[in-house]
């Protein structure tokens, strides 16, 4: 029988890890992630896999991606300036399209900042943070429950589109505990990366199938392909091809963005008569669950727009709210990133409102409502 435990967020993140099938981790502590680390270091010897400290963030990125391709599903956990120092790094997995997870939780920035503070600081930084273009992932869980789930659905997302994903929570999630009861791992969904269905002699490592998606053989599973950050043609090696380039950038992106119904996940409450709707993701997303509640006591039509996954951004789901509401408030503890997605997207169909705090404290129940009152 299932047993309710009190867990950390970033407890139930390594432990989702393992679930979907990770085997190793390479990283190095740093607040507020250094718990998924060090659960990790105990328990990955436990089910066969291997726990590598690295001498530095840079190479805790480097290691993970040799473990993947060599056909293990590994994950690395940072915060702040070490999801900086991963950023060139993630820009190659993403090019030689190789399946990793990405633990970032966030505390107050730039550089060094407030370790032990929470923010939302990173939400451009995991879209654009490293140079060119390329298709991106990443998940906010809110509550510890999903801490585990989301990262199950990391993994999968990696496997399945061959891609860096990054798993974005903040100190307020990664640092809390709830009751979390450990589903039956059979009533999970795994999935594992494609494998080659021809021989090697045949095989084309970067031919993308029908679903834009190549193949992945493991290194020692008898085929030989070549891996490279240049550009490449389907045999994986180099080439200055006009049309190549072309190709093998925009797969990237269209690889991510004709399986949007797949990819984006969210959470709508109390929208379908709301006047005015919150966005909020992450930490702030509690404060908004009482913050609508209140408001609805008081006779107040609010309601709350989760984005579940913040890249790509849930366009189709978020223009229909505009299409509703009369006021969108975007709450984020950081001095303003997503608000500017939702206006790009929301077109001038509702009044976009930014509720950004950057002081070390989260946003309140009693701000949120203040704003709600004032966007009515």
């Amino acid at each position: 029988m299932a047993k309710a435990v009190l867990m950390q967020g970033n407890h139930a993140c390594a432990e989702g890890a393992i679930a979907a099938g990770a085997r190793f981790f390479a990283g190095y502590p740093i607040t507020p992630s250094t718990e998924v680390a060090e659960l990790l270091a105990k328990r990955l010897p436990q089910v066969g896999g291997s726990f590598i400290q690295m001498e530095d963030e840079i190479a805790g990125m480097a290691a993970i991606i040799g473990a993947s391709l060599a056909g293990t599903k590994s994950l690395t956990a940072t915060s702040g300036p070490g999801f900086s120092l991963k950023q060139e790094l993630i820009g190659y997995a993403s090019m030689a399209e190789v399946p990793c997870v990405i633990v970032n939780v966030q505390r107050t920035g730039p550089s060094t900042g407030q370790p032990t503070s929470p923010a939302q600081g990173d939400v451009m930084q995991a879209r654009w943070g490293s140079h060119g273009d390329r298709g991106v992932i990443a998940l906010s869980p809110s509550s510890v429950p999903e801490c585990f789930t989301l990262t199950v659905e990391a993994f999968n997302l990696a496997e399945k589109y061959r891609t860096p994903v990054v798993l974005l929570l903040d100190e307020i999630i990664g640092h809390m505990r709830e009751k979390f009861v450990m589903p039956d791992p059979a009533s999970l969904t795994i999935v594992n990366r494609k494998k080659p269905a021809l021989p090697p002699g045949e095989f084309l490592p970067y031919k993308p199938e029908a679903d834009g998606v190549a193949p992945m053989p493991g290194y020692g599973e008898g085929y030989r392909f070549h891996t490279t950050g240049l550009v490449h043609d389907y045999t994986g090696f180099p080439s200055g091809s006009n049309a190549v380039t072309h190709e093998l950038i925009e797969r990237l992106h269209t690889k991510i963005t004709n399986n949007i119904d797949d990819i984006v996940k969210y959470e709508a409450l109390e929208l379908d008569d709301a006047e005015v709707a919150v966005v909020a993701f992450g930490g702030t997303a509690r404060s908004a669950y009482a913050a609508i509640e209140s408001a609805r006591a008081e006779g107040i039509k609010a309601g709350l727009f989760r984005p579940i996954t913040i890249w790509p951004v849930p366009e189709k789901q978020l223009f229909t709210v505009a299409e509703k509401v009369k006021t969108i408030i975007v709450a984020e503890m950081n001095y303003g990133q997503y608000v500017g997605e939702v206006r790009r997207v929301v077109c001038g169909k509702a009044n976009v409102v930014s509720l950004a705090k950057w002081n070390n404290d989260p946003i309140t129940p009693n701000e949120l409502l203040n704003a709600i009152k004032a966007g009515r």
